[in-house]
């Protein structure tokens, strides 16, 4: 069974293409015209043992807001497409993630009833050339788009390169956990339900 899935989204503001295996061993091409960005993709890709590859070209003479926002979406619709109705996975997961001063946690439902509970604060307005409010916007658009229930929390911390990243490694590792097959499942969806 391959689990994988391309989406391509193309608007005024970005274009934007996403290959991902969910059962791959953690390869990544990354290319989004923000450097801090792209480390965090490869350190999700990485940790979560996704192979992905990401191109986007987005309107970065306005702000970085429409790349980070759509890389979201796109990553979320690919996460999606390639889950095929949440057949067969674990559905839940979770990862504390301590990195130095910081330990940041992460549970998610991959229920299809998205949803995005933060609680993570930046100490400072950037981290590189990258505005710390935007994590946020790719984490909901992520969670919106995949169907994932997320929970973040930076339980504590100082330094920011810290907190963003720590909150990546969290994402990638309840969701590797999450998507992971299930044997007791049979292969359906596990809800009582019948379908998410």
């Amino acid at each position: 069974m391959t689990r994988s899935a391309e989406v391509a989204r193309n608007t005024k503001e970005t274009q934007i293409r996403v290959v991902v295996d969910l059962d791959g061993t953690g390869v990544s091409t990354i290319s989004t015209g923000i450097g801090f960005f792209d480390h965090m993709l490869e350190s999700f890709a990485r940790h979560g043992g996704f192979d992905m590859t990401v191109e986007t070209k987005g309107d970065l003479h306005i702000d970085m807001h429409h790349t980070v926002e759509d890389t979201g979406i796109v990553i979320g619709q690919a996460f999606n497409k390639a889950l095929d109705g949440f057949k067969g996975v674990r559905r839940f997961g979770h990862a504390y993630i301590p990195m130095d001063e910081t330990l940041t946690r992460c549970a998610l439902d991959l229920s299809n009833r998205a949803y995005l509970i933060w609680k993570v604060e930046y100490k400072t307005p950037k981290v590189g050339d990258m505005d710390t409010e935007l994590f946020k916007e790719f984490h909901h658009a992520f969670a919106m788009n995949c169907g994932a229930c997320v929970h973040l929390e930076t339980l504590y911390g100082a330094n920011s390169h810290h907190i963003a990243e720590s909150g990546f490694k969290a994402l990638a590792r309840a969701l590797r956990q999450a998507v992971e097959i299930d044997p007791k499942t049979g292969g359906q969806a596990p809800s009582t339900k019948g379908v998410l």
